[in-house]
């Protein structure tokens, strides 16, 4: 292993996929960590880890937001060949266990996260909160690593911002939220009408505009990096989710470099990221 990424004391993010075509993250410090969704194949992970200096001992478990095909596809591979414990909401995992995606290999690595409370999942602690999106339930995360003094927040396939997602994300030192779809660009483009509207009418993706008025009610002095994430491939750019996102930092008069902001590769991994 890449002695620069072993114990060398730093929390990382990195993110292997995200989109449509497969969503998959990974926080920790190289000796613990977490992965969050498992939308991309085993046989890709461990390749994006190994060239990260990382391996499949670098995290101890698995958290997952919902149950879409593209942040669960090779959940039940990851069961099978590794055994690591799968932590999600008892809603959630009643799902998974007869899902074909999951089953029947979950039921070994199950674990309910407890509602309401802090869970303790490697070096971190773990409370889920719930957002509205049209699975059979969708949650993000806020996870504590006292380790590092570092709160990292994660909403993805929101259909809208709540309350409570906002106030987990003002306590956030890093955010990754979806900045999923230009206005205008879904409006005018192909998809069918129906397709639209179960992606715009608060129960599908965050646009670009929904995500930068978030941004402005989320914004505190302790927030150092803003991570866009699921941006669709048919209906938005990087440039034009990162240009929204800074259009509302710039609104709060917050100097360019004092968030590190930058959007998630759809379809290959970000470099490992220091928070």
């Amino acid at each position: 292993m890449n002695t620069e990424t072993d114990s060398d004391g730093i929390l990382r993010f990195m993110s292997f996929s995200s989109g449509s075509c497969g969503n998959c993250y990974y926080l920790g410090d190289g000796d613990d960590g977490i992965l969050i969704d498992a939308g991309v194949s085993l046989r890709r992970l461990r390749t994006a880890l190994q060239a990260s200096g990382l391996s499949l001992d670098s995290f101890a478990g698995i958290l997952v937001t919902h149950d879409h095909m593209d942040h669960i596809r090779s959940l039940g591979s990851y069961c099978k060949k590794i055994l690591k414990p799968v932590w999600a909401t008892t809603l959630l995992h009643g799902r998974l266990a007869t899902h074909p995606l999951a089953a029947p290999h979950i039921t070994a690595c199950r674990r309910d996260l407890r509602e309401g409370e802090w869970n303790e999942v490697s070096i971190f602690r773990v409370k889920y909160f719930i957002v509205p999106h049209d699975a059979t339930q969708t949650v993000g995360y806020t996870i504590d690593c006292p380790k590092y003094r570092h709160r990292f927040v994660i909403m993805t396939d929101i259909g809208r911002m709540t309350d409570e997602a906002i106030n987990y994300a003002r306590e956030a030192d890093t955010l990754v939220i979806e900045s999923n779809y230009d206005t205008d660009m879904l409006i005018s483009g192909p998809y069918p009408h129906d397709l639209k509207m179960r992606i715009c009418q608060g129960y599908g993706h965050l646009s670009n505009d929904e995500c930068a008025d978030a941004i402005r009610d989320i914004y505190h002095e302790g927030l150092r990096n803003i991570f866009l994430c699921h941006l669709s491939e048919n209906n938005n750019t990087p440039d034009l989710a990162y240009r929204s996102a800074k259009n509302a930092l710039s609104d709060l008069g917050v100097q360019d470099g004092l968030v590190n902001l930058r959007t998630l590769p759809r379809r290959h991994s970000s470099p490992l990221l220091a928070l």
